[in-house]
This record gives structure tokens, C-alpha cells and sequence, in this order.
């Protein structure tokens, strides 16, 4: 039971790691460069600061899950198991895994906005619509959210099992086991 846990939150980090670099990059290196007016100009994810902030959070998430990769993996190599540890251990990697997920939520979130406002302007304060100029760039930018969104969702159930270690440390009590019939 325990090994086809581990190996589901290795493949839940794997996911999630692909899909956040996969925002990071997508939305990070999108640039486009039109000419408006007779003037050339460029857009890219620094111009709205809630897809820079997007970019960066994303790409630290996708650094935090290689890194949990890389302890699992000594861990396993080394004979250990990485679900039986001790349990400020166990608090630890639960509150970073809910931090990590949490930012990377925000973080897109925050870019999401930020998109929205280039598709559909905002009329009381005269930001007209970008996406009707910059359509390659808006597009990919819509790709990176999709990213970032499963990305969050990912790390969600990655969470969810963090937690399960965490709570599997701790006795059960009379009123629990009742519940003993459930499969973890």
C-alpha cells in the first residue's frame, strides 16, 4: 500500500513539475512585436506585472517539486523509506507543500486578471483591448494558465497525500477506528 503511494506522489511531482515549468516557460518566453501607428512595439510577460509574478512563482514551484523528486529518490536509493520519518519532518514538508501550492494558485490567479484585462480592456480607465493586436501572444498566454490551473490542482492532491503521511504518524483513537473499514 505504502510503495503505491509513494509511487502516485512521485508521478503527482512529476505532473506537477512538468505543467509548472511548462506556465513558467510558456508564459515567461512568450513575446510578440507588432507595429502600432507607425511604431514598433513588444509585448511580453514583464509589461503585466501579474504574468511576471506568475512566471516567477510558477518556475520556483517547478524547482521546489525537483527538489522533493531528488529527496524521494535518495531516500528510496538509500533503503529508506520516506513516508516513516519524524513528525516536525512530516509538519514541515505538509506546511511547504500547502505553501507552494497556495502561491502557485495566487500567482495565477493574479496573471489570470492580468489576461483578462488584455482581452477585454477597461473602459473607465482607457486600457483598450491588447488581444486584438497581439493575438499569438495572448493565446499562448492562455496556455500558460491552463498550465498553471492544473498545475495548482496537481499540487493539490500532492497535499492531500503530504498530508496523509503527516496524520499517518499519529495513534488512532476509539472513534476512528470505527472508520478502519476505509481503504487508507
Amino acid at each position: 500500500m505504502e510503495s503505491r503511494l509513494m509511487k502516485a506522489e512521485g508521478v503527482l511531482r512529476m505532473l506537477s513539475l512538468a505543467l509548472a515549468a511548462t506556465a513558467a516557460l510558456l508564459v515567461g518566453l512568450d513575446t510578440q512585436t507588432k507595429t502600432v501607428l507607425l511604431v514598433r512595439r513588444k509585448a511580453t510577460a514583464k509589461d503585466l506585472d501579474g504574468l511576471w509574478t506568475m512566471t516567477l512563482v510558477t518556475s520556483i514551484t517547478a524547482g521546489y517539486h525537483l527538489l522533493q523528486l531528488f529527496r524521494c529518490m535518495a531516500l528510496a536509493l538509500l533503503g529508506r523509506n520516506p513516508c516513516r520519518g519524524s513528525k516536525s519532518v512530516a509538519w514541515f514538508l505538509f506546511l511547504l507543500d500547502q505553501g507552494v501550492t497556495y502561491a502557485t494558485f495566487g500567482a495565477t490567479m493574479a496573471g489570470l486578471q492580468a489576461a483578462l484585462v488584455a482581452v477585454f480592456g477597461v473602459d473607465g480607465l482607457q486600457w483598450s483591448k491588447l488581444c486584438n493586436i497581439y493575438t499569438r501572444f495572448c493565446e499562448q498566454v492562455a496556455g500558460g494558465m491552463l498550465c498553471g490551473l492544473a498545475a495548482s490542482l496537481a499540487m493539490a492532491v500532492v497535499s492531500a497525500v503530504s498530508a496523509h503521511h503527516l496524520f499517518r504518524l499519529y495513534p488512532c483513537s476509539v472513534k476512528a477506528a470505527r472508520w478502519r473499514w476505509l481503504p487508507f
